[in-house]
């Protein structure tokens, strides 16, 4: 398999950027650019006239996608073929098809992901659809416990939504291991009304099990069984898989990886009882048409490698180490922090996959908050500072809930865009002064991904485009965006900890962990 910097357009691109196109040159960003550069699929209009990008750019990192053979390792992700590895050494081997969550709508002929993975999904749909009716009446608040992509993409997409929340329904999520957490979301809930989710794919989730035994502990002095309060979201034969300790257990497989399990039951449990299943349905269609988009053997209409490809001009050509996600919307508050993990939790690998250190940068930061409440924080850095950081912007022409008034001749999401549009023009043009404190140099890339509202199918769409924006890039960087082993070690050492808390607890002393012993006396101290 050839390296990314033995890709011939890895040279050609490299070249190009030895003079990049300067966004404050005299007439670099004009109202034909800005028309020229736009791309559209779905309902969303991907506009990146404010990138440092020209006609040959976009030609040369087209021929980078077709030499990487992304349209190719898409088709074979999606269609079921084992990605998930390291050739030649210990690796999860395993398929990736949480595309497979979205594939209920089709035919099984017809379909590009692994008909049984699909055919699995839509039984737990078909579950989840027959348990719905039993909690009406019944529940009107519903807890998830979960960690990581058990509970990032989840919470993420359930704020994006709650313009839709039905009546007398409220969803609360416990993550943290913190006993403040679940402590802190029991405050205002009637426990008899309560139906709980637990989320774990293994069912050994140690974070999650403690919370497990916390919340269940509060149902047990209140004097309710918790087995009738309590779901499991986890694998076949987990030991979270127990009827008699669950009302119902939904079920997730080894396919979906946790950033990615969002569609799955992992998100459609608290997505179908907040806002209902037809709105569950209309989110996977969305999803599930972005999929079929990422199918397109070419960069033309094609969003998610369009941003993948515009990321890595960005990232190994410019040198921009970060990426800013500022969402104008606030549905959207708790999104950049979802792509924070889908993408870092994915891409932030330093082994290809035969095992060989790369020797190009891989994966960026990303990070990201609302506007306008950004540009009344960070942004002063982002216009004048040293740290040139590329901005995803995402937006909406309406709000979700209708409310809004003129003020002064124009309504709040009228302002909202444009200080959206202002924010994407200022980084590019800058601006020219005497005075060098207010200087601006600009020149400073960003891009904007645009829809008329924030619907259920808008954001399964977006969702889709950001996961795939995501596998193109490990595609191209020949990395492996689906397993998470940098995450092990800590948990591994924490283990070893926990076991010498227990050991001052308990006879018998633990294995000696001489650094562990320290920062443990360091609680003495405090």
């Amino acid at each position: 398999m050839t390296g990314f910097k033995e890709f011939p357009s890895y040279k050609r691109l490299e070249e190009l950027a030895k003079s990049p196109l300067d966004l404050t040159a005299d007439g670099a960003l004009s109202p034909e650019r800005i028309s020229q550069y736009v791309a559209s699929a779905e309902g969303l209009r991907l506009l990146y006239a404010t990138e440092k990008v020209t006609d040959d750019v976009l030609k040369a990192l087209e021929g980078l996608a077709g030499e990487a053979r992304v349209f190719e390792k898409m088709k074979n992700m999606q269609s079921g073929a084992v990605v998930n590895q390291i050739e030649g050494f210990p690796s999860e081997e395993r398929k990736v098809l949480h595309t497979a969550t979205r594939d209920i709508f089709d035919d099984p002929q017809d379909s590009p992901s692994a008909s049984e993975a699909a055919a699995l999904a839509k039984r737990e749909v078909d579950k989840l659809e027959a348990f719905l009716p039993g909690v009406e009446g019944r529940f009107n608040d519903l807890v998830m416990i979960g960690i990581g992509g058990s509970d990032l993409g989840p919470r993420a997409n359930y704020l994006a939504l709650q313009y839709l929340q039905k009546a007398g329904r409220r969803v609360h999520f416990i993550s943290n291991v913190d006993p403040d957490d679940a402590a802190g979301v029991f405050e205002e809930i009637n426990l008899e009304r309560c139906l709980v989710g637990v989320v774990s794919k293994s069912g050994t989730t140690l974070e999650t099990l403690s919370n497990e035994a916390l919340v269940r502990r509060r149902f047990e002095v209140a004097g309710l069984d918790s087995n009738h309060h309590f779901i499991a979201i986890t694998g076949e034969g987990s030991p979270m898989d127990n009827p008699e300790r669950y009302l119902e257990s939904f079920y997730i497989w080894d396919w979906i990886g946790g950033r990615y399990s969002s569609t799955s039951m992992v998100g459609a449990v608290m997505i179908a009882f907040a806002y209902g299943f037809e709105t569950f349905i209309e989110w996977l269609k969305g999803a599930h048409a972005m999929d079929r988009v990422a199918l397109i053997p070419k960069l033309e209409g094609n969003l998610p490698l369009l941003g993948a490809l515009l990321g890595i001009w960005n990232h190994n050509f410019l040198g921009y180490t970060t990426n800013g996600v500022m969402p104008y919307s606030q549905a959207l508050i708790r999104f950049p922090a979802h792509l924070q993990q889908l993408d870092m939790e994915s891409n932030g690998k330093r082994v290809d996959k035969q095992g060989k250190k790369v020797e190009f940068k891989t994966g960026p930061i990303i990070w990201g908050e609302p506007g306008t409440n950004s540009q009344h924080s960070f942004f002063q850095l982002l216009h004048q500072g040293t740290e040139v950081v590329p901005l995803e912007f995402i937006g909406f022409k309406e709000c979700q809930y209708g409310q809004d008034l003129l003020v002064e001749g124009t309504t709040s999401q009228e302002k909202l865009l444009s200080n959206l549009f202002a924010q994407s023009i200022a980084l590019a043009t800058g601006k020219r002064s005497d005075n060098p404190n207010r200087y601006f140099p600009g020149n400073r890339p960003s891009r904007l991904l645009l829809a008329k509202q924030l619907t259920p199918y808008t954001l399964g769409a977006i969702l889709s485009y950001f996961e795939h924006k995501t596998a193109f890039q490990g595609f191209i960087w020949n990395i492996n965006s689906f397993d998470q082993e940098g995450v092990q070690l800590g948990k591994v050492l924490a283990k070893r900890l926990i076991e010498q808390f227990k050991g001052k607890r308990e006879e018998g002393a633990p294995e000696e962990y001489p650094l562990g012993e320290a920062y443990l006396r360091q609680l003495d101290e405090v």
